[in-house]
């Protein structure tokens, strides 16, 4: 029987020592960071074009994030390689058979790059935000400004909170290639295309990535958006509801099916 130590240790050195999720993170941080920066200069720039409901409701704060867009992908790709690699390689057979117990195996896999991910998202967070601030000019706020903080500690917990999302989903799927195409588009294209179709965006306000965002939000309704149903900490209750689900899903998986 494998410790729980070892467990960790192992699954630490199997994500250190792979290159493809170490790049992942770092461009999880890179694009978020850069592309934050390209709009919130563009902003600092025209923001005497917005209307003047949105410069009445901006949120300097949200502004700053607007690279999570592409840095949540990176993160959906990491937590699906943690994961599926172990299957689309066959290395599935030799971890189940030195860890036994499924449930120690998944959750210390998910527990040590969880970790990692939310370092990484916090780190993130922080510097996207800094560097926004300091391109928004006469527009910017500061970290003490109310409900900032928050905002920012949020980005970084979405960050993480996506990334393992996506080990329920692979634990599920089973296959690297199924689990990225299917989350890829659906946080890239469906959900934010949903959530503009006045008929359907009280359903896909509650997807997890729609929920979540909130917390980064300051200004309720900024930039003259409709405002949400739930407060910042509802809104990521909700995606922890949808996180808990993924990996419940994907324990079941793992317990039932042969590797």
């Amino acid at each position: 029987m494998a410790s729980v130590p070892a467990v960790l240790r192992s699954e630490w050195t199997k994500i250190r020592t792979v290159s493809s999720t170490v790049w992942t993170l770092t461009g999880a941080l890179l694009v978020t960071v850069a592309m934050g920066a390209g709009i919130s200069l563009l902003m600092n720039v025209t923001f005497d074009q917005l209307s003047e409901v949105q410069q009445l409701t901006f949120d300097p704060t949200v502004v700053s994030f607007s690279g999570m867009v592409l840095g949540q992908l990176a993160m959906v790709v990491f937590g699906v390689l943690v994961v599926g690699t172990e299957y689309s390689s066959g290395m599935i057979r030799t971890s189940l058979a030195a860890v036994p117990q499924r449930g120690a195996f998944l959750f210390g896999k998910v527990a040590v790059a969880s970790a990692l991910a939310l370092a990484v998202g916090l780190v993130t967070s922080f510097v996207s935000f800094f560097v926004g601030q300091a391109l928004l000019g006469e527009h910017r706020t500061t970290i003490g400004a109310d409900h900032v903080l928050r905002a920012v500690i949020g980005g970084g917990l979405y960050m993480g909170l996506i990334a393992v999302f996506s080990m329920g989903v692979a634990a599920m799927l089973r296959s690297p290639l199924l689990s990225m195409g299917i989350l890829v588009p659906f946080f890239f294209l469906v959900s934010q295309i949903l959530v503009a179709v006045p008929k359907v965006q009280d359903v896909a306000r509650y997807f997890p990535d729609q929920a979540g965002s909130a917390i980064m939000q300051v200004v309720p309704g900024g930039l003259g958006q409709e405002p949400l149903p739930y407060g910042p900490w509802g809104g990521l209750g909700i995606m922890v509801l949808w996180v808990v689900a993924a990996l419940a899903g994907g324990y079941l998986v793992l317990r039932k099916r042969d590797a």
